[in-house]
């Protein structure tokens, strides 16, 4: 099965365009000379004798590589020879990201067949040839930005912007993967309705739900319509909020959008990095992390922007509004024809532990798809910690330290976790619902913005949020684990 084929079966609800139309587009564009004109490279002057010198091949212009997706067999299968006759190691991600829109099944092949015999990969799994490239330090394609541009701009003309004119970065071009749709094909929710608690008779006690509570303004946003749209963009207690939830790595974090009094208008890009949703900023096309909030690619880089992440609960419905029976929660009037039943979405995927697009490295500690909780606080950006979900459960009270903040955690009857600073204090019990104890018998006030203690003190709560372990892992190698 091709890379397109997957996508479109995974994404059925936005359809991709046929291949011989992507290739046909193409097409118009391998025949634009000026738009691909590359200067030849220049020649290093040699250190030592130039019989000691290793001679470089060629460098091949992208022109020849686009020209691997011509419909005409004959230049196709000339374009792929003149490519592997000299070939250099940097051009795998290049032809690795033009798998499934070969017109020529043969020359996919050809393809094919090279990247195996340089990777030395056995199978024909695109994703262990990905491993090889992410393991070596290679040197990009002078035009490799270029080529992402075009190759991806007949799917979506706006997916340009994303790579023009050789964009700052700071990650790596190679691992920036199309997801399959088209910007904002996964439509995010644009100041949604909202319905009372009451109202809400689709959802079943057990559903899980995103709470949110700021100031006093509760709301709910079910995982069951937030799977189909993976973003809401909302105003809460006054603040234009987002929410970003990615499914393929079961991430939910919820960030204040204004940095500095400029609010960045953020969409969902279309792209990956490392299994994990990208965004993109209307005002200027940068595209963002999703995990830390801050511009990746594109002009915003190196600005020192970072998007302020705010606290959200992972819990169920049932607890939810038992906790807060004046919340408001998402209504299924969301403007789009989607199925919202419970797990409707992505069922296939978090039925498995494999993965949709692969990552550098696992780590086995854990199930890929196992959930934790996890940590990073601005003051410690350096540092990461991920608590597992199921160590949590079972121990619904637990005290660590990240930097310099030390902190609790409380875990309820839902699998809920909460965390905030602590202090100093210590705390011997929780009955998982609303008190705590600490060392001193003290009884605490678990609320959602803060604990409330006998004396009138209050310990602030802290930003966390649930993802699956290997997406966590993915962005933060170094992070801590504790299970």
């Amino acid at each position: 099965m091709t890379l397109a084929t997957t996508f479109a079966t995974t994404f059925a609800s936005n359809r991709l365009p046929s291949l011989a139309w992507l290739c046909l587009i193409t097409l118009a564009a391998i025949f634009n000379p000026v738009a691909f004109a590359q200067k030849p490279a220049a020649t290093p002057t040699p250190s030592h004798p130039a019989s000691t010198v290793a001679k470089q091949p060629p460098l091949v212009p992208i022109t020849t590589f686009l020209a691997i997706l011509e419909p005409n067999a004959r230049l196709s299968e000339a374009s792929i020879a003149k490519v592997i006759a000299n070939w250099r190691d940097d051009y795998a991600p290049i032809l690795l990201e033009m798998l499934g829109f070969i017109a020529s099944s043969y020359t996919e092949s050809l393809v094919m067949e090279q990247l195996m015999k340089v990777s030395q990969v056995a199978t024909r799994d695109p994703n262990e040839i990905y491993q090889w490239v992410w393991a070596k330090n290679l040197t990009p394609h002078p035009a490799y930005a270029e080529f992402k541009a075009r190759l991806y701009e007949p799917i979506d003309p706006r997916f340009r912007a994303y790579f023009d004119k050789n964009p700052k970065t700071s990650i790596r071009l190679d691992e920036i993967r199309w997801g399959g749709v088209r910007r904002d094909g996964i439509p995010p929710l644009k100041n949604p309705k909202m319905i009372s608690a009451g109202e809400a008779t689709y959802l079943g006690d057990q559903d899980i739900i995103f709470g949110v509570a700021i100031d006093g303004d509760v709301r709910a946003y079910p995982k069951r319509i937030l799977a189909w749209h993976e973003m809401f963009k909302d105003r809460i207690a006054g603040r234009e909020i987002n929410g970003v939830y990615c499914t393929l790595c079961g991430s939910m974090i919820l960030y204040d959008t204004t940095v500095k009094g400029v609010q960045h208008e953020l969409g969902t890009s279309g792209f990956l990095y490392r299994s994990n949703k990208l965004m993109y900023d209307h005002a200027t096309e940068s595209m963002w992390s999703t995990l830390n909030g801050a511009p990746v690619v594109g002009p915003l880089v190196g600005k020192g922007i970072v998007l302020p992440s705010l606290f959200v609960v992972t819990s169920t419905w049932g607890e939810w509004k038992k906790r807060h029976p004046g919340t408001r929660v998402l209504s299924l009037d969301t403007g789009h024809d989607r199925d919202y039943s419970e797990g409707n979405a992505y069922r296939a995927y978090f039925a498995t532990d494999q993965l949709m697009f692969g990552v550098p490295k696992l780590d086995n500690r854990l199930r890929n798809k196992a959930e934790v909780l996890a940590l990073r606080f601005n003051e410690a950006a350096t540092s990461q910690l991920a608590i597992s979900a199921d160590f949590l459960n079972q121990n619904p009270v637990y005290q660590d330290q990240l930097g310099k903040t030390a902190f609790v955690v409380f875990t309820d009857a839902s699998g809920a976790n909460r965390v905030y600073e602590s202090k100093g204090h210590r705390f011997g019990s929780y009955d998982r619902d609303s008190s705590a104890k600490d060392a001193s018998g003290g009884l605490w006030k678990v609320e959602e913005a803060n604990l409330r203690g006998p004396k009138g003190e209050t310990l602030k709560r802290l930003s966390a949020h649930r993802a699956f372990w290997f997406g966590w892992f993915s962005a933060h190698p170094t992070t801590r684990l504790i299970k």
